[in-house]
């Protein structure tokens, strides 16, 4: 199961003995076992129980409250864990030591190298697609990070990285009725923007959850600056599986056709545009399928799936901080 998603407005989620219920309009949408989820994610409206709320506190399952479109509203989540040992390594690398910058250009280096693996892999499929000077600039920049010893220098090659890949984004979109101009945000205006806030929305979740089971502060982060209510580690977290789960899920919904540009809608005041109900249910079942594919992880050496990979990169992090590795080895797929 992963993640459950409540996208039906006004529904009410409930616990029966060791069962999580989702009722609306005096049906049952949802019947699961409470040992089969991992995190509750409410998109819209929506009341719980409070013999549910309860229990899922227990069970340390996270809860994330969302907008319809996908904007993050809170969060209600168990305790920190009581590995303070883990905050407390945390905590003393904040500001610009050598472990804070070591995980800054690491954070940046895995999300480069899998920008520059996406572009590669697009060429590799369609030869006629010329990417090969965005990927060279984005060799570039990866090569010039080992040098960089300033955690604001540092941000400026990840910003140089990311502009260059959202240029040559358009070239990996080929489906008819979609375009991609810039990346745009609080609100997207386009549909592929659209897209991309939801699916960042659920990774932040995934992976500030993942966080919170290792032990960290999910809201004190190296490369994200501290800004209040900014969970910035998980952003931090988040920037190497940006381009491996949420910008594949919506390439392969755009080109393989799973979302067409009628299943968009627009705001008239705020221009913003976000998915409907039934195209935000197939985006949220191929978003749960990526999460839940496998591969082999190229630190561990085993097969593990993206969801599990959360939780391990987090760990990866923590021993790093701990001083029990030498190093902080992004996630990077070739």
């Amino acid at each position: 199961m992963g993640t459950l998603y409540i996208t039906h407005d006004d529904s009410f989620i409930g616990k029966t003995d060791e069962r999580l219920t989702v009722k609306a309009d005096k049906k049952q949408l949802i019947d699961v076992p409470l040992i089969k989820v991992e995190g509750v994610v409410i998109l819209g409206r929506a009341t719980i129980s409070p013999a549910a709320v309860m229990e899922l506190l227990e069970r340390k399952i996270p809860m994330s409250f969302m907008t319809g479109t996908g904007r993050f509203l809170g969060r209600l989540e168990p305790e920190l864990t009581k590995n303070i040992f883990v905050r407390r390594s945390q905590w003393a690398a904040d500001g610009e030591t050598p472990k804070a910058i070591h995980v800054v250009q690491a954070f940046v280096r895995g999300k480069l190298k899998n920008y520059r693996g996406s572009l590669m892999r697009h060429m590799r499929d369609y030869p006629d697609n010329d990417l090969q000077k965005a990927i060279d600039a984005l060799e570039r920049a990866i090569d010039s990070l080992a040098a960089i010893q300033a955690i604001a220098s540092l941000r400026g090659v990840e910003g140089h990285g990311s502009a260059v890949y959202w240029q040559a984004f358009p070239k990996l979109i080929r489906a008819d009725g979609f375009s991609f101009t810039t990346r745009n945000r609080r609100p997207p205006t386009d549909p592929v923007n659209a897209m991309l806030s939801f699916g960042y929305s659920l990774l932040r979740h995934d992976v500030q959850g993942a966080l919170n089971i290792v032990g960290f502060d999910p809201y004190l982060g190296y490369l994200h600056t501290e800004r209040y209510g900014r969970p910035s580690l998980a952003l931090d977290l988040m920037e190497e599986f940006r381009p491996l789960i949420v910008d594949a899920v919506v390439l392969s919904a755009i080109n393989r056709k799973a979302i067409a540009p009628k299943d968009f809608t627009a705001e008239p005041l705020s221009k913003a545009i976000s998915l409907s109900n039934e195209a935000r249910k197939v985006f949220l079942t191929l978003y749960e399928q990526k999460k839940q594919s496998e591969f082999k992880h190229p630190v561990m050496g085993r097969k593990c799936t993206y969801q599990e990979a959360f939780e391990l990169q987090a760990r990866l992090l923590a021993k790093y901080l701990m001083d029990e590795t030498d190093k902080y080895p992004p996630l990077v797929m070739k």
